[in-house]
Parts: structure tokens; sequence; C-alpha cells
């Protein structure tokens, strides 16, 4: 034997915020159109792609860390009301979802 296992692989991402490392599966993904971070959770938007954990925590923490326009290789700041408003949403959801 080979000592090779039959399981396929699961890509995983950093997260710009917390710089966890976790599945691809668990992250949101965003990408920077026209100077707005756009969450893209079907992953087909074109361009750089950052990764973020779905929650207020991780986001702040890449907002205070200037993790977007670094990832995105963008100069200046980026719009993210759009992204700030599908966090929250995504966490309320999931909080409603756990009992």
């Amino acid at each position: 034997m080979s000592g090779r296992t039959h399981a396929r692989a699961c890509p995983e991402r950093t997260c710009v915020g917390c710089r966890e490392r976790a599945a691809k599966s668990e992250l949101l993904r965003i990408v920077a159109v026209e100077g707005t971070c756009v969450p893209d959770p079907s992953g087909t938007l074109p361009g750089r792609g950052a990764y973020v954990h779905p929650a207020l925590v991780c986001l702040d923490l890449a907002l205070r860390r200037r993790a977007f326009p670094r990832a995105f290789r963008v100069q200046g700041p980026l719009d993210t009301a759009e992204l700030r408003g599908n966090v929250e949403a995504a966490e309320t959801v999931a909080q409603q979802a756990t009992p």
C-alpha cells in the first residue's frame, strides 16, 4: 500500500479577518467591483477574491486591518456597506437556525 487515502482533499482558504485557515465552503468569497466589496457566494464573479468567515467579528477585523484593499491590490478604501448587510443577514439566519 502507498499510504494514500481515497478521500478527496477539501480546498482551504485563509480568512483575511482572523487569518485562520478553513474549508473554502465555510468562507464567503468577496470580490472588488468598481470600488465596492461585493459578496460572491457562488464563487463565479471574475477577478481576485478574498475570503472571510461570514461573521461580523471577522469582517470588523478585516476592515480594521485594511485587508481588503491589500488583498485586491487596489489603492484607497473600498465601500463595504453591501458586504456588511449580507454578513449581518447571514448571522441572523444562522442564529435563528440554532435552537
